[in-house]
Protein backbone atom coordinates (compact mmCIF):
# COMPACT_ATOMS: atom_id res chain seq x y z
CA UNK A 1 0.00 0.00 0.00
CA UNK A 2 1.28 3.44 -0.84
CA UNK A 3 2.32 5.82 1.90
CA UNK A 4 -0.56 8.09 0.90
CA UNK A 5 -3.21 5.40 1.50
CA UNK A 6 -1.47 4.25 4.68
CA UNK A 7 -1.83 7.82 5.92
CA UNK A 8 -5.62 7.65 5.54
CA UNK A 9 -5.81 4.32 7.37
CA UNK A 10 -3.86 5.68 10.32
CA UNK A 11 -6.85 7.77 11.41
CA UNK A 12 -7.94 11.39 11.14
CA UNK A 13 -6.38 14.18 13.15
CA UNK A 14 -8.62 15.25 16.03
CA UNK A 15 -9.55 18.58 14.47
CA UNK A 16 -10.87 16.87 11.31
CA UNK A 17 -13.19 14.51 13.17
CA UNK A 18 -15.74 17.26 13.77
CA UNK A 19 -15.56 18.79 10.29
CA UNK A 20 -17.58 17.98 7.19
CA UNK A 21 -16.51 17.88 3.56
CA UNK A 22 -16.17 21.49 2.42
CA UNK A 23 -17.68 23.22 -0.62
CA UNK A 24 -14.39 23.08 -2.54
CA UNK A 25 -14.18 19.30 -2.22
CA UNK A 26 -17.83 18.90 -3.19
CA UNK A 27 -17.35 21.08 -6.24
CA UNK A 28 -14.46 18.89 -7.39
CA UNK A 29 -16.23 15.58 -6.70
CA UNK A 30 -18.83 16.09 -9.43
CA UNK A 31 -22.08 14.13 -9.91
CA UNK A 32 -23.81 13.10 -6.73
CA UNK A 33 -20.77 14.27 -4.80
CA UNK A 34 -21.84 17.87 -5.31
CA UNK A 35 -24.20 17.42 -2.39
CA UNK A 36 -27.29 18.18 -4.49
CA UNK A 37 -28.80 14.73 -3.96
CA UNK A 38 -31.14 14.17 -1.05
CA UNK A 39 -32.83 11.14 0.41
CA UNK A 40 -36.60 11.19 0.32
CA UNK A 41 -39.53 9.07 1.42
CA UNK A 42 -42.17 8.33 -1.20
CA UNK A 43 -45.65 7.10 -0.26
CA UNK A 44 -46.50 5.89 -3.73
CA UNK A 45 -48.85 2.90 -3.70
CA UNK A 46 -49.40 3.20 0.04
CA UNK A 47 -45.88 1.92 0.81
CA UNK A 48 -43.00 3.76 2.49
CA UNK A 49 -40.19 3.89 -0.07
CA UNK A 50 -36.66 5.26 0.30
CA UNK A 51 -35.64 7.04 -2.90
CA UNK A 52 -32.17 8.39 -3.70
CA UNK A 53 -31.54 10.26 -6.96
CA UNK A 54 -34.79 8.92 -8.38
CA UNK A 55 -33.90 5.29 -7.61
CA UNK A 56 -35.91 3.31 -5.08
CA UNK A 57 -33.43 1.57 -2.78
CA UNK A 58 -35.64 0.18 0.01
CA UNK A 59 -39.23 -0.38 1.09
CA UNK A 60 -41.08 -0.59 4.39
CA UNK A 61 -44.57 -2.06 4.09
CA UNK A 62 -45.59 -1.34 7.70
CA UNK A 63 -48.73 0.76 7.97
CA UNK A 64 -46.96 3.27 10.19
CA UNK A 65 -43.59 4.92 10.64
CA UNK A 66 -42.27 6.89 13.61
CA UNK A 67 -40.31 10.01 12.80
CA UNK A 68 -39.39 13.42 14.16
CA UNK A 69 -40.43 16.33 11.94
CA UNK A 70 -37.48 18.73 11.96
CA UNK A 71 -38.50 21.26 9.28
CA UNK A 72 -41.35 22.13 6.93
CA UNK A 73 -41.85 24.36 3.94
CA UNK A 74 -43.55 27.56 5.18
CA UNK A 75 -46.27 27.46 2.54
CA UNK A 76 -48.26 24.90 0.61
CA UNK A 77 -46.91 24.36 -2.90
CA UNK A 78 -48.60 23.73 -6.23
CA UNK A 79 -47.51 21.45 -9.08
CA UNK A 80 -48.87 21.06 -12.59
CA UNK A 81 -48.09 18.38 -15.21
CA UNK A 82 -49.54 18.87 -18.68
CA UNK A 83 -49.23 15.19 -19.51
CA UNK A 84 -50.60 12.30 -17.52
CA UNK A 85 -47.99 10.35 -15.58
CA UNK A 86 -47.24 6.90 -17.00
CA UNK A 87 -46.14 4.22 -14.56
CA UNK A 88 -42.52 3.28 -15.32
CA UNK A 89 -42.12 6.18 -17.70
CA UNK A 90 -39.33 8.72 -17.77
CA UNK A 91 -39.30 11.12 -14.85
CA UNK A 92 -39.84 14.65 -16.16
CA UNK A 93 -39.91 17.90 -14.26
CA UNK A 94 -43.35 19.53 -13.86
CA UNK A 95 -44.45 22.03 -16.47
CA UNK A 96 -45.34 24.60 -13.84
CA UNK A 97 -45.03 24.80 -10.08
CA UNK A 98 -45.20 27.30 -7.27
CA UNK A 99 -43.29 27.14 -3.99
CA UNK A 100 -45.61 29.61 -2.26
CA UNK A 101 -48.91 28.70 -3.96
CA UNK A 102 -49.26 32.26 -5.22
CA UNK A 103 -47.11 32.71 -8.34
CA UNK A 104 -45.24 30.30 -10.65
CA UNK A 105 -41.63 29.54 -9.78
CA UNK A 106 -39.10 31.40 -11.91
CA UNK A 107 -37.60 28.06 -13.00
CA UNK A 108 -40.94 26.76 -14.33
CA UNK A 109 -40.62 26.20 -18.09
CA UNK A 110 -44.33 26.57 -18.84
CA UNK A 111 -46.03 28.93 -16.39
CA UNK A 112 -49.77 28.67 -16.87
CA UNK A 113 -50.71 32.04 -15.42
CA UNK A 114 -49.14 35.05 -13.72
CA UNK A 115 -50.99 34.21 -10.51
CA UNK A 116 -52.09 30.83 -9.20
CA UNK A 117 -55.41 32.35 -8.17
CA UNK A 118 -56.26 33.18 -11.79
CA UNK A 119 -54.76 30.03 -13.35
CA UNK A 120 -57.02 27.92 -15.62
CA UNK A 121 -55.35 24.84 -14.13
CA UNK A 122 -56.75 25.90 -10.73
CA UNK A 123 -60.35 25.58 -11.93
CA UNK A 124 -62.43 22.57 -10.82
CA UNK A 125 -62.79 20.26 -13.80
CA UNK A 126 -59.37 21.08 -15.26
CA UNK A 127 -58.11 17.76 -13.85
CA UNK A 128 -59.69 14.36 -13.52
CA UNK A 129 -63.40 14.49 -12.75
CA UNK A 130 -64.10 17.69 -10.89
CA UNK A 131 -60.56 18.04 -9.53
CA UNK A 132 -58.00 20.73 -10.33
CA UNK A 133 -55.14 19.90 -12.67
CA UNK A 134 -52.73 21.85 -10.47
CA UNK A 135 -52.25 19.98 -7.21
CA UNK A 136 -51.41 21.05 -3.66
CA UNK A 137 -48.52 19.55 -1.70
CA UNK A 138 -46.23 20.39 1.20
CA UNK A 139 -42.67 19.26 1.88
CA UNK A 140 -41.40 18.29 5.31
CA UNK A 141 -37.98 17.14 6.52
CA UNK A 142 -37.98 14.16 8.89
CA UNK A 143 -35.52 11.92 10.72
CA UNK A 144 -36.18 8.39 11.95
CA UNK A 145 -37.32 8.35 15.56
CA UNK A 146 -34.55 5.93 16.58
CA UNK A 147 -31.89 7.90 14.72
CA UNK A 148 -32.57 11.55 15.44
CA UNK A 149 -29.00 12.51 14.62
CA UNK A 150 -28.94 10.47 11.40
CA UNK A 151 -30.05 11.03 7.83
CA UNK A 152 -32.65 13.66 6.95
CA UNK A 153 -35.41 12.60 4.55
CA UNK A 154 -37.73 14.67 2.41
CA UNK A 155 -41.42 13.75 2.41
CA UNK A 156 -43.85 15.45 0.04
CA UNK A 157 -47.39 15.23 1.33
CA UNK A 158 -50.54 15.32 -0.82
CA UNK A 159 -53.35 17.70 0.02
CA UNK A 160 -55.46 15.05 1.78
CA UNK A 161 -52.59 14.58 4.24
CA UNK A 162 -52.39 18.35 4.85
CA UNK A 163 -55.90 19.79 5.05
CA UNK A 164 -59.05 18.91 6.98
CA UNK A 165 -60.06 18.51 10.60
CA UNK A 166 -59.48 14.78 11.05
CA UNK A 167 -60.12 13.15 14.43
CA UNK A 168 -58.14 12.79 17.65
CA UNK A 169 -55.07 10.70 16.88
CA UNK A 170 -55.87 10.75 13.18
CA UNK A 171 -55.03 14.29 12.17
CA UNK A 172 -53.88 15.67 8.82
CA UNK A 173 -50.67 17.71 9.10
CA UNK A 174 -52.09 21.18 9.72
CA UNK A 175 -54.64 20.00 12.30
CA UNK A 176 -51.88 17.98 14.02
CA UNK A 177 -49.58 21.01 14.19
CA UNK A 178 -52.43 23.14 15.55
CA UNK A 179 -53.17 20.53 18.22
CA UNK A 180 -49.56 20.55 19.42
CA UNK A 181 -49.16 24.31 19.03
CA UNK A 182 -52.32 24.91 21.02
CA UNK A 183 -50.72 23.08 23.93
CA UNK A 184 -47.42 24.95 23.56
CA UNK A 185 -45.56 21.86 22.31
CA UNK A 186 -43.04 22.21 19.43
CA UNK A 187 -43.54 19.55 16.78
CA UNK A 188 -39.75 19.01 16.85
CA UNK A 189 -40.00 17.86 20.49
CA UNK A 190 -42.17 14.79 19.90
CA UNK A 191 -41.96 11.48 18.11
CA UNK A 192 -44.67 11.57 15.46
CA UNK A 193 -46.42 8.49 14.15
CA UNK A 194 -47.27 8.70 10.45
CA UNK A 195 -49.88 6.11 9.50
CA UNK A 196 -51.55 5.29 6.21
CA UNK A 197 -55.32 5.78 6.16
CA UNK A 198 -56.52 2.41 4.88
CA UNK A 199 -59.94 3.88 4.10
CA UNK A 200 -58.50 6.22 1.47
CA UNK A 201 -58.35 5.17 -2.18
CA UNK A 202 -55.10 7.14 -2.66
CA UNK A 203 -52.14 7.41 -0.27
CA UNK A 204 -53.17 9.51 2.70
CA UNK A 205 -51.22 9.98 5.93
CA UNK A 206 -52.58 10.66 9.41
CA UNK A 207 -50.42 12.00 12.23
CA UNK A 208 -50.33 11.65 16.03
CA UNK A 209 -47.78 12.13 18.82
CA UNK A 210 -46.46 8.98 20.53
CA UNK A 211 -43.76 10.22 22.94
CA UNK A 212 -41.62 13.19 23.94
CA UNK A 213 -37.96 13.52 23.08
CA UNK A 214 -35.59 14.20 25.94
CA UNK A 215 -33.76 17.53 26.03
CA UNK A 216 -30.65 16.21 24.24
CA UNK A 217 -32.70 14.59 21.49
CA UNK A 218 -34.75 17.73 21.04
CA UNK A 219 -31.58 19.77 20.58
CA UNK A 220 -30.45 17.27 17.94
CA UNK A 221 -33.80 17.68 16.17
CA UNK A 222 -33.39 21.46 16.20
CA UNK A 223 -29.86 21.14 14.84
CA UNK A 224 -31.08 18.76 12.12
CA UNK A 225 -33.67 21.31 11.04
CA UNK A 226 -30.88 23.80 10.40
CA UNK A 227 -28.75 21.50 8.24
CA UNK A 228 -28.32 21.91 4.50
CA UNK A 229 -30.07 18.55 4.03
CA UNK A 230 -33.19 19.80 5.81
CA UNK A 231 -33.18 23.09 3.95
CA UNK A 232 -32.93 21.27 0.62
CA UNK A 233 -35.67 18.86 1.66
CA UNK A 234 -38.20 21.63 2.20
CA UNK A 235 -37.25 23.69 -0.86
CA UNK A 236 -36.44 21.19 -3.63
CA UNK A 237 -39.26 19.67 -5.65
CA UNK A 238 -39.43 15.91 -6.07
CA UNK A 239 -38.23 16.38 -9.66
CA UNK A 240 -35.20 18.36 -8.48
CA UNK A 241 -34.42 15.82 -5.77
CA UNK A 242 -34.61 13.00 -8.31
CA UNK A 243 -32.60 14.88 -10.97
CA UNK A 244 -35.53 14.65 -13.38
CA UNK A 245 -35.07 15.74 -16.96
CA UNK A 246 -36.15 19.36 -17.52
CA UNK A 247 -38.87 20.30 -19.98
CA UNK A 248 -37.33 21.20 -23.33
CA UNK A 249 -40.34 23.14 -24.54
CA UNK A 250 -43.30 24.91 -23.05
CA UNK A 251 -46.48 22.97 -23.90
CA UNK A 252 -49.69 24.84 -24.44
CA UNK A 253 -51.94 25.06 -21.41
CA UNK A 254 -54.72 22.52 -21.74
CA UNK A 255 -57.21 21.26 -19.17
CA UNK A 256 -55.64 17.81 -19.33
CA UNK A 257 -55.87 15.12 -16.68
CA UNK A 258 -52.75 15.70 -14.62
CA UNK A 259 -51.54 13.04 -12.25
CA UNK A 260 -48.39 13.64 -10.23
CA UNK A 261 -46.05 10.92 -9.07
CA UNK A 262 -47.15 11.18 -5.45
CA UNK A 263 -50.85 10.87 -6.42
CA UNK A 264 -51.78 14.24 -4.92
CA UNK A 265 -55.50 14.89 -4.59
CA UNK A 266 -57.59 17.94 -3.80
CA UNK A 267 -57.83 19.31 -0.25
CA UNK A 268 -60.97 19.09 1.84
CA UNK A 269 -60.36 22.57 3.15
CA UNK A 270 -57.73 25.18 2.38
CA UNK A 271 -56.27 27.46 5.02
CA UNK A 272 -53.70 30.20 4.85
CA UNK A 273 -52.23 29.58 8.32
CA UNK A 274 -48.69 28.14 8.65
CA UNK A 275 -48.62 24.40 9.32
CA UNK A 276 -46.50 24.13 12.10
CA UNK A 277 -37.62 7.13 20.95
CA UNK A 278 -34.68 6.79 22.19
CA UNK A 279 -31.85 8.10 20.16
CA UNK A 280 -29.35 5.59 18.81
CA UNK A 281 -25.83 6.18 17.62
CA UNK A 282 -25.72 7.09 13.95
CA UNK A 283 -25.68 3.85 11.94
CA UNK A 284 -23.85 3.21 8.74
CA UNK A 285 -25.72 3.05 5.41
CA UNK A 286 -26.24 -0.72 5.58
CA UNK A 287 -28.00 -0.37 8.93
CA UNK A 288 -30.22 2.40 7.63
CA UNK A 289 -31.22 0.34 4.60
CA UNK A 290 -31.83 -2.69 6.83
CA UNK A 291 -34.57 -0.76 8.63
CA UNK A 292 -36.35 -0.38 5.31
CA UNK A 293 -36.16 -4.01 4.21
CA UNK A 294 -39.36 -5.99 3.87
Amino acid sequence: MSNELAMLDSGLPEYLKTLQVDATTKALMGGSGTGSSIKRISIKGGVWRMVINGKEVAQNEDRHMNVVIVAASPKVSRTYYAQQYQEGGEVIAPDCWSADGEVPDQKATAPQSKRCLDCPMNVPGSGQGNSRACRYSQRIAVVLANDVGGDVFQLTLPSTSIFGEGAAGKWPLQAYAKFLGGKGIPITAVVTEMRFDTNSATPKINFKPVSFLDAAQHQKAIDQGNTDAAKKAITMTVAEADNAKPRLSAPKAEPAAAVVVEEVTEPVKRTSKKAEEADAAKPDLSKILAEWDD
